[in-house]
């Protein structure tokens, strides 16, 4: 299993359009990807789940990786996050 923290920067924090941009990049791994916030899980490959987080701009969130391709998942979520929130 690998994970990262990330605080997010987006001053609106993580609505809809970023939130399908990270959906969309966790769902292209095999690995179990899953995202915490405020002491709250969800799984990053739906995006009810994501949405339901409410992060906001200085939160700091928790990615988790773990599956055969987890290494691939956490450097492609580190940058989905870096590029886009």
């Amino acid at each position: 299993m690998k994970s990262f923290s990330y605080v997010i920067k987006d001053s609106v924090g993580v609505h809809a359009r970023p939130a399908a941009i990270l959906v969309q990049e966790a769902k292209k791994y095999l690995s179990e990807v899953q995202i915490e916030a405020n002491g709250k899980k969800a799984n990053m490959k739906g995006i009810l789940g994501l949405m339901t987080l409410g992060v906001k701009q200085g939160m700091k969130v928790t990615i988790t990786a773990a599956g055969e391709d987890e290494n691939r998942a956490i450097q492609g979520l580190t940058e989905c996050l870096t590029k886009n929130l």
